[in-house]
């Protein structure tokens, strides 16, 4: 119980990698509350955490709209007294060659992925201030680490997120807020199947192309954020923690 009676906000939390994080902070003590733009999948989440005897709640928000996370962050603080951890998960996949992309595209994948981290950690370090807090943002490896033609948008925001982090992470430690990013590479979710790809095609690819043979598991990244945001990483500040596989070693 390493977060027992934290209160921990997660965006993107209605489905994969939020989702997960999530049960695994109320697992382990945590009031887990997940975050998004759609509420249906957030109440399952809520309905999961709950169901395994953990604490959870759901806001809606527009992590690319100031004054919806600066409401989400406030209704946290004046529901529980405070704000101890955040992770920064929401995030969207745009592909195409970046001469052919739609510049809808571009600006999408820039709102969420990099916007949306910026106001986050904008108004999150706020309502931390004064009490100290954990914050981890969600990168890739793809961006920061590995580049890949057809992802330029994706690889772009991801490789902001990752430098914005770091800086972010100087800017806060002496006021003991703590801030670091995860840069997990193919997972278990949707997002790594490619268009038309079964589960099966998606193995028999990893396994040809991942050093380590395979897609990694929901435990596995949830157990890296929750390592990331505990007192044992206490003295991790400004790192992007890779967790790929060996895909960009």
């Amino acid at each position: 119980m390493r977060f027992n009676d934290k209160v921990a906000l997660i965006t993107g939390g209605g489905s994969g990698i939020g989702r997960a994080v999530a049960l695994g902070f109320a697992r382990e003590g945590a009031v887990a509350v997940v975050a998004a733009r759609g509420r249906e999948g957030l109440e399952q989440t809520v309905k999961l955490a709950e169901a395994e005897g953990g604490r959870a709640a759901a806001l809606v928000v527009d992590v690319t709209d100031t004054d919806s996370v600066a409401r989400l962050v406030a209704e946290v603080v004046d529901k529980y007294g405070r704000l101890d951890i955040a992770v920064n998960n929401a995030g969207v996949l745009a592909a195409g060659p970046v001469a052919e992309m739609p510049e809808n595209d571009w600006v999408e994948v820039l709102d969420v992925n990099l916007n949306g981290v910026f106001l986050s950690m904008k108004h999150e370090i706020a309502a931390m201030r004064g009490r100290g807090g954990v914050i981890i943002n969600v990168s890739s490896n793809l961006g920061p680490h590995l580049r890949l033609p057809g992802l330029g948008a994706y690889a772009a925001s991801k490789a902001a997120v990752s430098v914005l982090t770091r800086t972010a992470a100087l800017e806060n430690i002496r006021d003991g807020i703590r801030i670091n990013a995860v840069s997990p590479g193919p997972l278990d979710t949707t997002m790594s199947l490619l268009p038309n790809e079964t589960e099966a095609d998606r193995a028999a690819r990893m396994n040809r192309d991942l050093p380590i043979g395979r897609v990694g598991t929901m435990d596995e990244i949830t157990g890296t954020v929750l390592w990331l945001a505990s007192d044992e990483a206490g003295f991790a500040v400004g790192h992007d923690l890779v967790v790929d596989g060996g895909a960009s070693a």
